[in-house]
């Protein structure tokens, strides 16, 4: 006779004549420690969460690739352990967040578990237009035994990844946060992709350049000392996963940075330090995000960051008309500023090259009369089919007083002088000021109809799924430092962000810099907007370059034709972290291929089996071994004093064939080389 047996809040059939050997594999778990981790996915057929003991929780995802365990150990610490596939990819890692000085990790108690699952889409820009957000979501109660506290922590698992957070219920007064014990204890012999600059300016702007390193060489390989901006890639050896560390949805929350231990742990790290942050009312933390995936198409084409985000109100984003992606000319990378003339004149070429967008950069605000002038340029744009951006110091609007009046008063004028975007720069931190100030901005420019682009921030959290105005932001090493003595951007960072990066949302890299392209080629360049995904994409070199220049002229229908989202992504089967970036992106029906090389030259083959049936015409753009290289010096005067060794650059090929899915491309790429290939279906 089969009797009934509570397993996860469920009753479950279980015989009689089972029970020694269920209580010897129960005894045999409870002496488990933090260190042993057993659990079988099958076994969780009939529920979504299993409970071995008082003190240990097992979680699955909805297709049971990605499992976790929560658990106090022996101490009463709070702790949790990830799975790919029933492998460990995140060891036994701490949890907890210290308030009011209280650690709430520690002594504690597991309590009552609900969940609920969801399976919806929604629609997206970037990568792919629809993503899908498909989780099982785990909300835990807790008991701080020696304060009495009581909080909880959700747990969403993907297919993809793995998330949690932390809900601690508001009280009478402000709560101080001073610290997380949220970590990442990674695999022995893994690897770590992280950025790197010998500044402070590396995690006030997350513009570093990106690296590689042993996990073990972490605590000590930076200058700059062991704390790392997110994300973090990790390249386990065993099982062959890639696991990224990051954060989604920074709101009202100090932006969280990793510090590297030793021991192969991060742990979360903050601006403010032990002075802590303020939060009134309830604290809901961002999400501390682990990415899995086994390949490169499947890391790229997670949508987990923008997942883990609210969904747009819907009062605020009633209407979403003004809303457009598009291409945007900016003169900073060949005049600065210039003269309010050639701001009239970049509108002319803007509406040439048929871009939808004009950024005025810093300085505008010293003209004569410079609204007046900023209302007439506008007024001119908009005839002409361009809108116009402009630029601001983010100090000058960033006054919390009476709900960010001063911000506001600022964003009234920029809707009334007819301009359709703000880019405000130098916030230089995540701290929970700076943060708060990010999210106001979003909001206030909604409210006015007004899109956004920040400089000078962190990398992205899935912010603009919440707010679809930002349209792109920085917190990236751009081409912009190319402008900058002695630091052109190696090959091997550009290969490297479409997979460190860019994995966490869009960034404003600013592509195209044919008159100072570093050890780069020009296909290289003209590569980096299929690559990199921006739903704003602003081009670095000047439109009389594109427009005019013999050898740029034959690749500009090319050029204009790249959008700036995307249908479809797949990362190419060639492409290798570090070594090699290949993108097919699809819109409508054509197919842009991009491929960018490091600084080693190669000769790889493209499947084209992603193509549909049918005949297709392809225009190729590749690097011209056969010619002489380009000298690029006196192409662009403020870029004269910048070149150092790189004035000349390899040039164009081009050529035109029929293709088919059946077909292998063969491409030669120079060091710093690049490939691009338009697909068109005949």
């Amino acid at each position: 006779m089969l009797k009934q047996f509570q397993v996860g809040g469920r009753d479950v059939p279980f015989s009689p004549v089972l029970m020694p050997l269920f209580i010897a594999v129960l005894c045999i778990l409870l002496l488990f420690v933090e260190g042993c981790v057993s659990y079988d996915i099958e076994e969780k057929a009939t529920s979504s969460y299993t409970r071995t003991t008082q003190n240990s929780i097992g979680l699955v995802s909805p297709s049971n690739i990605v499992s976790a365990r929560v658990f106090t150990n022996e101490l009463g610490q709070l702790k949790y352990a990830t799975f790919y596939k029933n492998a460990p990819v995140v060891l036994p890692s701490s949890l907890g967040i210290t308030i009011d000085g209280v650690a709430l990790g520690d002594g504690v108690k597991l309590g009552d578990i609900t969940e609920v699952s969801v399976d919806d889409t929604y629609e997206t820009r970037g990568n792919d237009a629809i993503a899908r957000n498909h989780y099982i979501e785990y909300i835990i109660q807790l008991a701080h035994l020696s304060s009495n506290r009581k909080y909880s922590i959700a747990f969403r698992l993907y297919d993809d990844g793995i998330a949690y957070r932390y809900l601690v219920p508001a009280i009478d007064t402000t709560q101080l946060v001073t610290g997380e014990a949220s970590s990442w204890v990674m695999p022995d012999n893994s690897k770590a992709w992280f950025f790197e600059r010998d500044s402070d300016w590396k995690l006030m702007s997350y513009a570093g350049w990106w690296k590689q390193a042993e996990i073990n060489q972490m605590p000590t390989i930076s200058k700059q000392g062991p704390v790392q901006g997110t994300p973090i890639v990790f390249q386990l050896g065993d099982p062959k996963v890639y696991a990224v560390a990051t954060k989604a949805a920074l709101y009202n929350y100090s932006g969280m940075r990793l510090k590297a231990m030793g021991d192969n742990t991060f742990t979360a790290n903050f601006t403010e330090g032990e002075k802590g942050f303020v939060i009134d009312g309830e604290v809901i933390t961002p999400w501390r995000v682990t990415m899995l995936a086994e390949s490169l198409n499947s890391l790229v084409n997670s949508d987990l960051i923008e997942n883990l985000n609210p969904a747009p109100d819907a009062e605020l984003f009633a209407d979403t008309d003004y809303i457009k992606p598009g291409r945007s000319v900016w003169s900073w990378m060949s005049i600065r500023l210039g003269t309010i003339q050639d701001q009239y004149d970049y509108v002319d070429k803007a509406a040439a090259l048929g871009f939808e967008y004009s950024l005025i950069d810093d300085g505008w605000k010293e003209w004569p009369s410079p609204w007046k002038t900023l209302e007439d340029i506008a007024g001119y744009a908009n005839d002409k089919g361009v809108q116009i951006w402009v630029w601001v110091h983010s100090k000058d609007i960033n006054n919390p007083a009476d709900d960010y009046q001063q911000m506001q008063d600022y964003l009234d004028k920029v809707k009334a002088s007819g301009a359709i975007g703000v880019k405000t720069d130098f916030m230089n931190s995540e701290a929970k000021a700076l943060i708060d100030f990010e999210i106001n901005f979003l909001e206030k420019s909604a409210e006015r109809k007004l899109l956004v682009n920040f400089h000078g921030s962190h990398s992205a959290t899935g912010e603009s799924r919440t707010y679809p105005n930002e349209m792109t932001r920085e917190g990236i090493r751009g081409i912009e430092v190319n402008m900058h003595e002695n630091q052109h951007l190696p090959p091997s960072h550009n290969v490297t962000l479409p997979f460190t990066r860019f994995l966490v949302g869009h960034g404003d890299y600013t592509p195209v810099y044919y008159t100072n392209p570093g050890p780069t080629s020009l296909t290289h360049q003209l590569a980096t907007p299929i690559v990199f995904y921006s739903p704003v994409q602003v081009y670095a070199e000047s439109p009389d370059i594109l427009q005019n220049h013999p050898e740029m002229q034959k690749t500009l229908s090319v050029l204009k034709d790249i959008p700036t989202v995307w249908d479809e992504t797949i990362v190419l089967e060639e492409s290798e972290l570090g070594q090699v970036a290949a993108f097919a992106r699809r819109s409508g029906n054509r197919w842009f291929i991009g491929v960018l090389n490091n600084e080693s030259p190669r000769n790889i083959e493209l499947s084209l089996s992603f193509l549909d049936d049918g005949k297709y015409i392809a225009d190729i753009v590749e690097d011209d071994l056969a010619r002489a290289p380009l000298n690029v010096k006196g192409l662009n005067k403020l870029a004269i004093n910048y070149l150092a060794e790189h004035e000349s650059t390899i040039q164009f090929s081009l050529t035109q064939r029929q293709v088919r899915s059946s077909d292998i491309l063969s491409i030669n790429m120079t060091s710093g080389g690049g490939y691009v290939a338009v697909l068109s279906q005949l």
